[in-house]
């Protein structure tokens, strides 16, 4: 086996090498100080396309104005602030266009409670500093540290689940384009081609809401849930096919039917109202988003290829819903049933294995 297939996710500018590599040759767009390709090529990347006859496939499948707008603002010295609901594919477009941009993607700093600011700047590796002192070999230079040496870009994930003493670091870096390291009296310019993508869940707005002042320092990009009912399952099915490909699920991509089935519950639960606007229903406690309709399906297509015939059924669809939906068995249980009575079972026959076999495991 070759050493990558041993890797259970390979970052996107290994996934997607030959496209990268097409989108290089065919270059004849200028290439920004430090960029890999034009921003043109980098739109291509991201939106689709075809190039030298490589089809380059769609990373993201939305609005092309807000791709281009974010793009744009990764060639001048703004730093790029990704927004939205949990699902909105804001990680993915960060990866994507850091793969693109530099062709690599992985100097990533994951927001958490546990992030310092060390994660942000720099730390010492201990050992050699009580024996030698401070020195640059004792020094463990961050992503973003490492980002500003090599003129590349440095994603923050999940900005607002950090304290707010460390995205303060970041005003600094932002506004001056240097990192001062006090113990070995020098600074750190960073490279042309230095930048930030960090992401936002509006639903952690309150946890460690960003300060006005660090907010001026990016430029803020807001990403939707999908439009409609089509772009959703475009985009389910096409995550669906490639998350397939790193596993070993031995069973059939989902049918149609039952993507539109997934997308369909899941929009009418998270806008609260079914698709025709008739009817009013309750919300769970989880979000519903598309990223989760993903791993669903992905979870259902391992339950049918592990134990069934390797066809995704009813089910397996209902055992996955049932996770998804349920999060809270007391609130999201009674919201559940009743979308299923009320909902559901009026649907007609073409629904009515599905409500059966969801019914058995919420009675």
């Amino acid at each position: 086996m070759a050493e990558q297939e041993k890797i259970q996710r390979l970052p996107a500018e290994q996934m997607f090498q030959k496209e990268i590599q097409a989108l290089m040759a065919a270059e004849r767009d200028h290439i920004p100080t430090g960029w890999k390709m034009s921003p043109k090529s980098v739109l291509t990347y991201i939106t689709g396309g075809t190039v030298g006859g490589t089809v380059i496939t769609p990373k993201y499948v939305g609005n092309r104005r807000l791709v281009e707008i974010a793009i744009s603002t990764l060639v001048t010295d703004r730093a790029l602030l990704l927004i939205g609901d949990p699902g909105t594919a804001k990680s993915w477009l960060s990866e994507h266009l850091a793969a693109a941009i530099n062709g690599d993607s992985t100097k990533v700093v994951q927001g958490t409670a546990g992030t310092t600011e060390e994660h942000i700047r720099y730390s010492w590796n201990y050992a050699m500093l009580i024996a030698k002192g401070p020195s640059q070999d004792a020094m463990l230079k961050s992503p973003v540290y490492r980002a500003m040496e090599t003129g590349s870009i440095a994603r923050i994930e999940e900005i607002s689940r950090c304290a707010s003493e460390v995205q303060d670091a970041l005003i600094s870096i932002l506004s001056e384009k240097r990192l001062s390291v006090p113990e070995l009296a020098m600074e750190v310019p960073a490279q042309k081609g230095f930048s930030i993508i960090a992401t936002a869940n509006t639903r952690d707005k309150g946890v460690n809401d960003m300060s006005a002042a660090l907010k001026r320092r990016f430029n803020i990009v807001v990403l939707p849930a999908p439009a409609d009912m089509a772009t959703e399952m475009e985009i389910v099915k096409t995550r669906v096919a490639q998350l397939s490909e790193g596993f070993d699920l031995n069973a059939a991509l989902p049918e149609e039917d039952v993507v539109e089935k997934v997308v369909t519950i899941f929009r009418e639960l998270r806008g609260e109202t079914t698709l025709d606007g008739k009817q009013k229903v309750k919300a769970p406690s989880g979000v519903l988003s598309t990223a989760e309709a993903i791993s669903l399906l992905a979870n259902s297509m391992a339950l049918a290829g592990s134990f069934g015939s390797g066809v995704i059924t009813d089910e397996d669809l209902a055992a996955g819903l049932q996770g998804a939906v349920v999060k809270d068995e007391e609130k999201d249980g009674l919201a559940w049933k009743e979308y299923l009575d009320a909902v559901m079972k009026k649907r007609g026959s073409r629904w009515l294995p599905l409500y059966k076999a969801c019914k058995e495991l919420n009675p």
